[in-house]
């Protein structure tokens, strides 16, 4: 199983939560669901980022997993050498790192500043990265945890009475506010929301 359908997702039938967990056990209930109503309307968020998951629920369900068994395979790039490759071709010696190699555009000063430091430029970045990762962590967190429970609530509560008041009050970090204004809501989409804001209100700097 690929790590992308290791990732938690819910899907909502409605205003209903039908299915939570991994891919594979979203895809099944969702199917399941599908193949009794084809004119029904199933949306599933990503439990992290909100974002819709896509599915193609196309065919059978063996059909549905082979393709999420080759989306998840699609992560790896085709030609890539598998991890028994690589450890054969690079024998003994310290293990790799995990380390990506990807392209950085600085003004020459900034340049010049990195290239002086301990070590030279990847061990200065690594090191303000890790700095920074340290010192914003917790705004880091209640804006991820703002825009998941944003991204929820517009897709799902839109109409809801007192959408604009609750998303006024997830990013003013008032959970009081938020959770009386959420009352009224359907039961599942207010619990979805206010577990996705958890995090806003708890980690509040």
């Amino acid at each position: 199983m690929g790590e992308p359908n290791s990732k938690s997702c819910t899907a909502f039938n409605g205003n209903q939560r039908v299915a939570s967990g991994n891919r594979w056990t979203v895809a099944e209930k969702v199917k399941e669901i599908m193949d009794h109503d084809e004119y029904t309307s199933i949306l599933i968020f990503d439990d992290i980022t909100s974002e819709v998951v896509e599915i193609d629920f196309r065919g059978t369900m063996a059909d549905v997993r082979e393709r999420l068994e080759r989306q998840a395979a699609g992560t790896i790039p085709e030609n890539a050498p598998s991890d028994t490759d690589q450890r054969s071709q690079r024998g003994p010696g310290r293990p790799r790192l995990g380390v990506v190699s990807r392209e950085v555009t600085l003004l020459p000063r900034h340049w010049d500043w990195l290239n002086s430091q301990p070590g030279g430029a990847s061990v200065a970045l690594r090191r303000l990265v890790e700095e920074a990762r340290r010192v914003n962590g917790t705004r880091d967190r209640v804006r991820h945890s703002q825009e998941a429970a944003y991204r929820f609530m517009s897709a799902m509560a839109g109409n809801f009475p007192g959408f604009e008041e609750a998303t006024r009050a997830l990013f003013a970090g008032d959970s009081e506010r938020f959770n009386r204004l959420t009352a009224p809501w359907s039961v599942d989409i207010r619990d979805h929301a206010r577990k996705l804001a958890e995090a806003a209100f708890q980690n509040r700097v």
